[in-house]
């Protein structure tokens, strides 16, 4: 009986490629991986054409784990932490010695020299900045020499310098008096503003002009007009007035010391009116027509008579 099955031939025998292809489907089924550590696989879908299949073996391409690549500083990010570093030093040590300047006592005041004073005494000026002794002059501001002096009504202003290591120099402007400020018995002296000064026993005892009140007090106004005229007025003409007087803000009048009157008006082109005033005296005087009246009420067109 002739045999079912059909001829049988032996197996080919299986390529390279095959053969990988059966190892990766058996490692497949038995779940172990395709390919062992440090071994790269190729397959057919990886090459390129005219390529032969197969396996290299190499080391591995990737960084072990846990492992970081360390990139230099850029120059520009190094460049700017040393000068904020350096910055940051020379304000400490700058901080350092401002500290040291203010608060030593290396710089502390021991001598107060005073330009300026004619009708204050060293004495006062002294009495009344002692509470700066031993301050450090960094500490000593102008306001504060200025605040302790505000107390002496003769002081118009005041500046001071620092000169270390221990001198503190303060120059002051007194307040300059025009007149004497007759009331009753007494004379005061005042300044154009009409700030009191200090007292005189008696007219002839200072070169001022009196300015007599009457028997009543002087209204302001009128006293403003006289003392602002007085002091546009240089100290040699004050020093030969005998008195100043106002019947209004506009017709402020003025006697010399020889009897002479002089018109000045209203307190309008001071300046004006004092140079031609001083010219006005200076002229040479003729025996034969003496002036009585020197009118510069329009120091333009003065007149004497």
């Amino acid at each position: 009986m002739p045999s079912s099955r059909r001829p049988g031939y032996p197996p080919a025998p299986a390529s390279s490629s095959q053969r990988g292809s059966s190892s990766q489907r058996g490692s497949s089924r038995d779940g172990a991986p395709a390919s062992r550590p440090g071994v790269i696989t190729a397959t057919k879908s990886d090459q390129g054409p005219g390529t032969s299949t197969g396996t290299a073996q190499g080391p591995a391409t990737e960084p072990a784990p846990g492992k970081v690549l360390a990139f230099p500083e850029p120059k520009a990010r190094r460049r700017r932490r040393i000068v904020l570093g350096t910055i940051a030093v020379v304000a400490v040590l700058i901080a350092g010695i401002i500290a040291a300047a203010v608060y030593s006592p290396w710089l502390a005041v021991r001598t107060v020299t005073v330009q300026g004073t004619r009708m204050l005494s060293q004495d006062q000026i002294q009495a009344a900045l002692a509470p700066l002794q031993g301050k450090p002059l960094p500490q000593i501001s102008e306001s504060d020499v200025t605040a302790l002096l505000q107390p002496l009504v003769q002081v118009k202003s005041v500046t001071s310098q620092a000169r270390p290591p221990s001198t503190l120099q303060v120059t002051i402007v007194e307040r300059v008096p025009v007149a004497l400020l007759k009331q009753g018995e007494a004379f005061q002296l005042v300044d154009p503003d009409g700030v009191p000064l200090g007292t005189a026993p008696d007219a002839a005892a200072v070169k001022l002009p009196v300015i007599d009140g009457g028997g009543g007090a002087l209204p302001q106004d009128l006293f403003h007009a006289i003392t602002g005229v007085l002091g546009a007025l240089p100290p040699d003409i004050l020093a030969r007035l005998s008195d100043a007087s106002a019947k209004s803000v506009d017709a402020v009048e003025l006697k010399l010391v020889d009897g002479q009157t002089i018109v000045w008006g209203n307190a309008g082109e001071k300046d004006l009116k004092a140079r031609v005033l001083a010219a006005l005296l200076k002229a040479p005087a003729d025996p034969k027509n003496p002036v009585k009246v020197y009118d510069v009420s329009v120091p333009r067109h003065p007149v004497t008579r």
